[in-house]
């Protein structure tokens, strides 16, 4: 199931590609690609032993064998996520600040203020 925030993000993202804002689009996809890369399952251990192909290097045998569940994050932890973004958004902007970079700065500003906006402004899921 898609999230009200997700759906949020990728309406806003919709808009910022049709009004060719490649800023806004940028920072958009990468919220996205963060909460899918949250989702992913974590990697097995090494000593797992798992039947391999003998025809194609790291493959496995078997339907679906290579495939893992996916983790599903509540609303809260996407939206924490989405706060963690921001914040390293803003992070970054103080630093580029401090090294004379003050367009860089602005521009991470910018979009910290757009992505906490879509944030803002999403429906809670229930």
């Amino acid at each position: 199931m898609t999230s009200l925030l997700r759906v949020a993000f990728r309406e806003r993202l919709t808009e910022a590609m049709r009004a060719r804002d490649r800023q806004t689009a940028g920072a958009i996809r990468s919220v996205l690609a963060a909460l899918e890369n949250a989702e992913a399952s974590p990697v097995a251990s090494p000593q797992t032993t798992v039947a391999t192909s003998e025809h194609v290097a790291g493959g496995v045998v078997g339907l679906g064998a290579g495939e893992g569940t996916r983790r599903l994050l509540s609303a809260g932890d996407e939206r924490a996520l989405v706060q963690r973004e921001v914040a390293e958004l803003r992070s970054a902007s103080a630093t580029c600040a401090a090294v004379d970079q003050h367009e860089r700065a602005q521009e991470l500003v910018q979009i910290a203020e757009t992505v906490e906006g879509i944030l803002n402004n999403s429906p809670l899921d229930r």
